[in-house]
């Protein structure tokens, strides 16, 4: 789909990372926890309304990054959701926990009073690291 673009509020939380076979990835800027997104490129807003073929593709690429965030940050749980209540587009949260974060063990929504923001050397290591562990097509996102 050549028109289709992330949501406005999506593109504001996050650091854009690249694109998988249906997915765009994203990456929260809230570094506390890992936090990423999925947006599938496809019109409909849940995704049990996806018809089968997108929904196991979605389903294979968000295991593809839970394994990468417990593999890569250390996490002993991956939180998923796909909830869409404030931003209406189809959009899946793989949220890496430990014991030892600042919410544990409430869920993150509303409960994540921390801040940090990613610096550029830290998201381009993340996109590296993706790019070495990805067992599926992962395209980074361009340079600039």
């Amino acid at each position: 789909m050549s028109d289709f673009t992330i949501h406005q509020q999506l593109r504001l939380d996050t650091h854009y990372l690249g694109r998988l076979k249906l997915c765009h990835l994203l990456l929260h800027k809230n570094a506390v926890i890992p936090w990423f997104l999925l947006v599938p490129e496809t019109e409909v807003g849940d995704l049990l309304d996806l018809p089968n073929e997108l929904r196991r593709t979605s389903m294979e690429e968000a295991a593809v990054i839970s394994a990468f965030v417990k593999q890569t940050f250390g996490c002993a749980k991956v939180n998923f959701a796909s909830i869409g209540n404030v931003v209406p587009q189809l959009h899946l949260h793989i949220v890496g926990r430990t014991p030892t974060d600042p919410c544990w063990p409430a869920p993150v929504w509303g409960n994540l009073r921390e801040a940090r923001e990613y610096s550029a050397a830290e998201v381009s290591h993340i996109i590296e690291a993706l790019q070495r562990y990805a067992p599926v097509e992962f395209v980074a996102r361009k340079s600039g």
